[in-house]
């Protein structure tokens, strides 16, 4: 985070780029789009102004975002500025750009290259000044190769690229985060000085799905609960969350193998089916290592029958081990 933010401020200071920022749901994104747009000196002073992608109608999308002329359509009773304009000189904030209608995309990008609009039913052009700083909750990469989202849009986003990493990834922060959302609540209840190290180490591995939001409303929920002390710990906790698993439970192992895919296919841009593929020959590979195992013994393990191991080491293409008649298949050579 040290160094995402770093470069954050770096960005902040050069108010013309534009910031691409990535990250899963509830990491942060608009928190810190609107810490970059406070630190603008030259923009600050304007408006931030937020899209929501993901909720803009198509068919009122150019009206929402560039404006309209008195009954340039049915309804139009009229003229309106759209969201560019309310903008103007300030920030624009592109929440889950990642779901921008197809039909609007190449339309923003026009806007981007050209800094002027056009509003529904004019004849004439509008110049804007806006600093446009784009959030996803996907990566945008593999939306490009699937044709889901324009290649162009993509580059022209993509100047400053900030990836916010899942809370599991920033465990050392979860003490700062806890504390930084006490505080921020102190006017309501009373000051917490300390996060008690029992909590801090069953957080470490609680499935937070909803990352950063997740944990600030489960800090808030346990201030509203608490009636006395100045720590937060496992008993704040629990009386918050009644069906959180408990410390003693057993790690979820294949949930912990699903976040750290889904790292990978996040951060690296790795396609879906080629990183199950990649996960399923991980998998071989590793009961392969385990010596003195024939073939049928390894079917067994994995609870599968002889001839889909078979077929799976094939595509594969990895060496088997010997088989119920001694036999030993090598693929791939």
């Amino acid at each position: 985070m040290g160094a995402i933010l770093s470069q954050a401020r770096r960005a902040a200071l050069v108010s013309d780029i534009t910031i691409l920022i990535e990250g899963e749901t509830g990491t942060g994104k608009q928190v810190l789009a609107r810490a970059i747009h406070s630190l603008d000196e030259k923009r600050r002073s304007f408006g931030f102004v937020t899209v929501h992608c993901s909720t803009i109608a198509e068919t009122l999308a150019e009206s929402e975002l560039f404006g309209h002329r008195r009954g340039s359509f049915s309804g139009a009773v009229g003229a309106r500025d759209g969201l560019f304009q309310a903008a103007h000189r300030g920030t624009l904030f592109l929440d889950d750009v990642n779901d921008l209608p197809l039909p609007l995309q190449p339309k923003l990008l026009d806007v981007l290259q050209r800094g002027m609009i056009r509003p529904v039913g004019s004849d004439r052009e509008v110049p804007v000044d806006v600093r446009i700083i784009a959030a996803a909750n996907q990566p945008l990469g593999p939306l490009v190769r699937k044709e889901r989202f324009r290649d162009d849009l993509y580059h022209r986003l993509n100047i400053v690229r900030l990836c916010l990493p899942p809370l599991h990834q920033r465990a050392e922060d979860l003490e700062t985060l806890m504390l930084a959302f006490a505080a921020g609540n102190r006017s309501l209840y009373p000051e917490i000085l300390r996060i008690e190290t029992e909590l801090i180490e069953f957080l470490r591995v609680c499935p937070l799905r909803g990352n950063v939001r997740e944990l600030e409303h489960a800090v808030k929920r346990m201030l509203f609960l608490k009636t006395d002390g100045t720590s937060l710990g496992m008993t704040d906790w629990l009386a918050q969350e009644p069906a959180a698993a408990t410390p003693t439970a057993g790690p979820d192992s294949i949930g912990e193998a699903a976040e750290k895919l889904w790292t990978a296919v996040f951060e690296q841009g790795v396609p879906w089916n080629e990183a199950m593929e990649r996960l399923e020959a991980k998998l071989l590979e590793r009961v392969l290592r385990l010596e003195g195992q024939t073939r049928s013994d390894i079917a067994r393990r994995l609870k599968t029958s002889e001839r889909t191991l078979y077929h799976k080491l094939r595509n594969h293409r990895i060496a088997a081990p010997p088989g119920a008649g001694g036999e030993t298949a090598i693929f791939g050579r």
